[in-house]
């Protein structure tokens, strides 16, 4: 049985609207889920929304209606900006879905029946931001003073809290999950990532992890089957979306065919969680070593130095950025999608602000990628009434620079899988946008304009058309996992049918021919004023 490649993104909490944080993992995954598709593998990625817990019920609270219909209507916020964005999931998920209810109910069962969870009164303090329980110790532990304690994690004040629930063990888990860490480097990344989990498993973990919540204090949430006036901690929950989703309780045929993820994809926030938690939850399951995701977790968008979140009340909505600041691109969407990704590093934290997506839009995307295009098809309809040639390398030997330029173009291959392999979205994106730096400098070097003047240079001119028709081709399979729709248009233009399937699409023509390019080839990144900003 063929392995499916399993990519998931967190469940995103549905107390508010979705942000740009949001978003650049969203972005990511499907960047890489179709990376992956292109290279011929078949891939499933899981998304979907967080929608229990304490804070939902304040939100809905507040807005004045039910804790069902408010979640139901934040969802529709991130299934419709996934739809903006040209995310292309497999699978959505919600909590509240009767499948994962049923799901996470048995999975919980299983636990008791097995024996690997306790029922016991815990005594410290809680943070609701977080739905997180601390410990006296822990609070001592992470240098806070108990007089008036705030969150490790958040820095809001913790409220005291003496309740009684169901437990899972941590402690006795954690030399396991430390030589597990110790063995797989690979497990969390970036680096800098890994090294952040090795520090905290340095420190002793809390001896359990309180996986229910009184009803008493937390109405919305998935009901304990074994103990009805409980209801399960939210974490607990969303995380076993990752199982329930491909089949855990019900499928185990396909459930083998996914599990375990290539990757959760998540914000550094969330590490914790996913790479204490989680492989502890699972090992509590019965899963081998051999069974255990992987994790990348990605840094956070700033505004100028301070994080970007909604409780700081800065957040910037993506909608708005690709229908207000992005209004009138054709391609807003993918203009958005590139910028995400290619402004900082996969894995570090980046700075966010309008002056530099349209930047990006008029110095990459419209000086090197549109220019390239327009130029090139616009001279091939003046020139070769929209005839464009094509030869395979070994024909180019007498044109200065094209062979040069068209071993870039087949030198951009292994580059371009090894940057998209290990993640290094940015890394991939300069080396493609380097190959278009480098053809808009061939033009200029070959100035076709003067060839076309002389009648005994047309076979010259006709090869440097045809080096930049493939140069195109290259470009367009490319770029498709970032700007799906852009690459496609690429490859419209240029005369091919369909759009860009496979990664070979690429590979240079091993034949001489001609085609016709389309009749209309539009500028694809109109230039943007950037005195735009004074009237966003």
């Amino acid at each position: 049985m063929t392995k499916t490649i399993y990519l998931t993104t967190p469940l995103y909490y549905v107390n508010a609207s979705p942000h740009i944080g949001h978003s650049y993992t969203q972005v990511a995954a499907d960047a890489l889920a179709r990376y992956h598709r292109l290279a011929g593998r078949e891939v499933f990625l899981l998304t979907g929304t967080d929608e229990h817990g304490q804070k939902i019920a304040q939100a809905a609270a507040a807005a004045g209606k039910p804790p069902q219909a408010f979640v139901d209507e934040v969802g529709e916020r991130f299934k419709s900006l996934w739809k903006m964005l040209d995310i292309a999931y497999d699978d959505f998920i919600r909590t509240t879905e009767p499948r994962h209810v049923q799901a996470v109910q048995q999975i919980l069962t299983r636990l008791k029946d097995a024996g690997k969870l306790a029922r016991a009164e815990y005594q410290g303090w809680y943070c609701t931001p977080d739905e997180t329980f601390w410990t006296e110790a822990e609070l001592v532990t992470h240098g806070i003073s108990t007089s008036a304690p705030v969150c490790p994690t958040c820095q809001r004040a913790l409220e005291p809290a003496k309740e009684e629930g169901w437990y899972l063990r941590l402690r006795a888990n954690q030399e396991w999950l430390r030589a597990f860490v110790a063995a797989h480097p690979d497990f969390v990344r970036p680096q800098t990532r890994y090294h952040e989990l090795l520090g905290l498993l340095e420190q002793p973990l809390p001896e359990y992890l309180c996986i229910t919540r009184p009803k008493s204090r937390v109405t919305w949430g998935i009901a304990v089957p074994f103990a009805p006036e409980h209801v399960v901690y939210v974490w607990f929950d969303a995380l076993l979306n990752y199982i329930t989703a491909p089949g855990y309780v019900d499928d185990p045929v396909r459930f083998a065919r996914l599990w375990p993820a290539e990757v959760h994809l998540i914000g550094k926030d969330i590490l914790r969680h996913h790479a204490l938690y989680w492989p502890i939850m699972l090992h509590e399951l019965g899963m081998t070593d051999a069974q255990m995701p992987r994790i990348f977790a990605h840094g956070w968008w700033r505004i100028g130095e301070q994080k970007m979140s909604k409780s700081l009340g800065n957040i910037v909505d993506p909608a708005a950025v690709v229908g207000g600041l992005l209004h009138g691109q054709p391609f807003a969407a993918d203009a958005y999608r590139y910028f995400l990704l290619r402004e900082i590093s996969f894995g570090q934290d980046g700075s966010f602000s309008e002056v530099a997506i349209l930047k990006r839009l008029n110095m990459d995307l419209g000086n090197d990628v549109g220019n390239l295009v327009h130029r090139t098809l616009s001279m091939t309809e003046r020139y070769f009434a929209g005839q464009l040639a094509f030869q395979p390398i070994g024909h180019l030997d007498a044109i200065s620079g094209a062979r040069a330029m068209a071993d870039g173009a087949v030198a951009l291959h292994a580059s371009y899988v090894q940057r998209m392999e290990s993640l290094d979205f940015s890394g991939a994106l300069e080396a493609v946008m380097a190959l278009a730096t480098q053809a808009n400098q061939f033009i200029e070097a070959s100035a076709p304009w003067k060839l076309a003047k002389q009648p005994e240079a047309r076979a010259q001119l006709t090869q440097v058309f045809a080096v930049l028709g493939d140069v195109l081709k290259t470009l367009s399979v490319y770029l498709t996992p970032f700007m799906p729709l852009v690459g496609a248009a690429i490859w419209a233009q240029l005369g091919l049918p369909g759009r860009p399937e496979r990664l070979s699409d690429a590979a240079w023509s091993t034949a001489a021919g001609e085609r016709r390019i389309a009749a209309e080839h539009p500028v694809l990144f109109p230039r943007m004023d950037m005195e735009k900003l004074e009237h966003v």
